[in-house]
């Protein structure tokens, strides 16, 4: 992640091949509605295995909370990697499911358990979408470099988030592209577009780190 003077970060993810909704950045919500967005660090050769028993066994956990999308890191970063996005209306609804997963012994026993011995490390972060009225020092900035790049087309947005639990003041983008020579083919006309970089050399004054991944969705993903 680029991180920024002001100690906040951007973190870039790509989705592909298709967009079955969008996460929009706007007003500050007043519900308690939060993602948790998990990433797990598979053992080497391990990731189909594992792939294959979430797909076989997903639905006794979607039984329980909403999933939001399910990918695999093609590349940027570690190699077998899952990453997967999950709704909660609020907390009191997390430590219900929680709760309920405890007592599923078809879940533990099918799904839980085969699991957790095929992963090495698991990596949890609880994230609200961005309020453009409330980040004050990045909040312009950051929001016209996005803009400039999807009223021009050079990628469509998915959405973004800010870390409350986790790496602290770090901002999570989600853009989806078609494949990963259209999203160079976008870069390389952004990069060449006096508007964008215009917009994007003011935003990137408030970074001190950035990463970005490549993620493709697995088949059970809702959000492809």
């Amino acid at each position: 992640s680029l991180l920024l003077p002001s100690r906040e970060a951007l973190a870039t993810w790509i989705l592909v091949p298709q967009v079955c909704s969008s996460f929009a950045a706007g007003p500050r919500q007043y519900d308690g509605t939060f993602y948790e967005f998990h990433t797990y660090c598979l053992k080497p050769s391990k990731m189909n295995e594992f792939l294959e028993n979430f797909k076989k066994n997903i639905r006794l956990q979607t039984a329980h909370s909403e999933l939001v999308g399910y990918w695999s890191v093609e590349f940027g970063g570690r190699v077998n990697k899952a990453f997967h996005i999950w709704k909660y209306d609020n907390f009191t609804h997390r430590t219900e499911v929680r709760k309920a997963l405890a007592k599923d012994k078809k879940c533990e026993e099918q799904f839980l358990i085969p699991n957790l011995a095929l992963i090495d490390k698991q990596e949890s972060e609880i994230t609200y979408p961005v309020p453009w009225c409330g980040p004050a020092l990045w909040g312009d900035a950051f929001k016209r470099a996005l803009n400039a790049h999807v009223n021009r087309g050079y990628s469509k947005l998915v959405g973004v988030f800010h870390t409350e639990y986790g790496a602290l003041n770090r901002v999570h983008v989600l853009w989806w592209n078609e494949s990963a020579d259209s999203r160079a083919a976008g870069r390389h006309q952004s990069h060449e577009d006096p508007r964008v970089m215009a917009a994007v050399r003011k935003s990137v004054n408030y970074l001190v780190s950035q990463e970005n991944m490549f993620l493709i969705p697995t088949s059970f993903s809702p959000l492809k």
